[in-house]
């Protein structure tokens, strides 16, 4: 990367944020100074927040004009996360961004280091969690269980342990907005992107303040979009497993015909033929599940729907403290 004075962006997604917002902008405004060789445009993305964080966001917006510009991009309801991501990336346009959440989990302290990477060659530079123990045993198992499915499956090189948390060059970013799924997984997007990939190690802390949004069901049923988007190895697996119980049918209807022959006729017990069918059937019944996976996909995809829609954009950026220019947007959808 050439020494040039770069402008960094700084996606942040928000969904009911607002108590973290006053010392999430003290941190970025910290950071800001300390790095005199960018400059910065924060582009706040509200995910249809029932809280104060449009509020909050639009005054400390208000009051930081003097570090960095920005913007806030209020959709018409939750879109959920990966959209938000997505109208982010859609909304950068300058030389690199990066995504950062709001809840302060992940420290603002390391953009700097970041920048640094990058300017060395690096065009996306993940944040590494260093260590899980925090999280609980069935966490952690779980997390790593899935990460290896997901290698072994997409036979995408996704990094273990990193969040949202990076730093993205604009070419990147170019090729992740090439892809125009419906259904997202940003992190195997990183990956699918390739090119040359940097870490950091960071030790993650608690939030600032509220819950977090990601319960149990919704990890799983991300886990599952990642696994489906990004491979179709379950189909394969499905027609393996299939000629092996075919082939283990026949070896028993082969066996029973031979002593049949030999011994006579032997009726089989109802507890044998009952466990036979009924696991048949749940093979069938998840074979079919894993189709109905795919299926459904493909037919958000071929609806077309926008990710979301944008209710209201306002940009925020001045020369001195409090001086706004603000320039509004209603009810703007993306495909």
């Amino acid at each position: 990367m050439s020494e040039h004075r770069a402008t960094i962006d700084i996606v942040v997604p928000c969904y009911n944020e607002g108590q973290c917002l006053p010392e999430l902008f003290t941190s970025l405004r910290e950071v800001v100074q300390k790095c005199n060789e960018c400059s910065f445009h924060l582009i706040l993305i509200d995910d249809g927040s029932i809280d104060e964080t449009l509020s909050v966001a639009s005054r400390e917006l208000s009051n930081s004009v003097s570090f960095f510009s920005g913007m806030i991009v209020e959709f018409s309801r939750n879109f959920g996360k990966e959209a938000a991501l997505l109208a982010g990336l859609r909304q950068s346009s300058h030389d690199a961004c990066i995504i950062i959440d709001a809840d302060l989990q992940d420290p603002p302290d390391l953009i700097p280091r970041m920048i640094l990477i990058w300017r060395e060659g690096a065009q996306i530079v993940n944040a590494v969690r260093s260590e899980r123990t925090t999280d609980s045993f069935a966490k952690r198992f779980t997390a790593e269980s899935f990460y290896k499915i997901f290698l072994a499956l997409s036979k995408l090189k996704v990094q273990f342990n990193s969040s949202d948390y990076r730093l993205l060059d604009r070419v990147v970013i170019d090729a992740i907005l090439s892809c125009h799924e419906r259904v997202r997984f940003s992190k195997g997007f990183f990956a699918w992107a390739g090119f040359h990939q940097d870490n950091i190690y960071y030790d993650r802390i608690e939030r600032a303040a509220g819950s977090g949004k990601w319960g149990s069901w919704r990890l799983w049923n991300y886990a599952l979009d990642g696994i489906f988007s990004f491979s179709t190895a379950p189909l394969r697996i499905w027609t393996y497993v299939g000629i092996a119980f075919t082939a283990l049918a026949f070896a028993i209807g082969l066996s029973s015909i031979v002593r049949t022959i030999i011994y006579g006729v032997n009726v089989p017990g109802y507890a044998s033929i009952i466990s036979a069918v009924t696991f048949l059937g749940g093979l069938q019944l998840v074979g079919i599940g894993i189709l109905g996976e795919y299926l459904g996909r493909t037919y958000i995809e071929t609806k077309r729907r926008p990710n979301y829609v944008i209710k209201k954009s306002s940009m925020f950026g001045g020369a001195m403290p409090g001086t706004v220019a603000s320039e509004e947007r209603i009810g703007q959808g993306y495909t």
